[in-house]
């Protein structure tokens, strides 16, 4: 079984890259930041308060969740847009440090892989604790600046404000007690600054092509 396990901190690249990489490979691709976005979106819809963590794992539990390449539905309900709202990306860092709520997407990350094949995973925490024996492993980087720059460009906002978010973010992502981000034993540092998009896909694919021919030839 394929599997990709793309990390790095917001901006980097992961998600345009991890779209354009599982085309290229022709395998599935699943955004599990968008996972954690639909737990932070319902608890905030349904008045569940985030620092109540027991409330906020069993609202986890019992969600239904369709994360496509290009569409996210909760319960039936098509929320692509709204997870990418303000108040979610204000609060889906509290909520990804909830131990409860890693536990039980981490298990469905799992299942998707099993079921779909495998395929290519972008997160904070696929390669060094949901996928720790994948076939390739990828730590995308980009300067603080540049990392800025990019989410400016792609949800508008002023960029010194936007650096501070990130920097903040980074902060609770790789101090948080479960799963913190870090770059995985074993995998490949990917620094994106002044490089396209398209290039950075084809210097993960030739590395994907050739790990993947290692195994087979076992």
């Amino acid at each position: 079984m394929l599997v990709v396990a793309l990390d790095g901190p917001a901006g980097a690249g992961k998600s345009t890259v991890s779209r354009m990489l599982a085309r290229r490979l022709h395998v599935p691709y699943l955004d599990t930041g968008a996972m954690y976005r639909c737990v932070t979106l319902a608890a905030l819809d349904r008045g569940v308060a985030l620092d109540d963590h027991p409330a906020v794992t069993e609202l986890a539990e019992r969600l239904e969740m369709i994360i496509g390449e290009d569409h996210v539905s909760l319960d039936g309900v098509d929320v692509t847009a709204e997870i990418r709202a303000p108040e979610v990306n204000a609060a889906v860092s509290v909520v990804a440090a909830i131990g409860g709520v890693r536990a039980d997407l981490r298990h469905r990350q799992r299942r998707w892989a099993e079921q779909a094949g495998g395929g290519v995973v972008e997160g904070r925490d696929i390669g060094s604790v949901v996928f720790p024996d994948a076939t390739l492993k990828v730590f995308l980087t980009a300067s603080p600046r540049e990392r800025a720059r990019r989410r400016a460009a792609e949800v508008g906002g002023d960029v010194e404000d936007i650096a501070r978010s990130i920097a903040e973010r980074d902060r609770l992502d790789s101090t948080r007690a479960d799963s913190p981000l870090v770059a995985a034993t074993g995998s490949v540092l990917v620094d994106t600054d002044g490089l396209s998009a398209a290039e950075v896909v084809e210097r993960i694919a030739e590395l994907a092509t050739l790990v993947a021919e290692g195994d087979t030839r076992r």
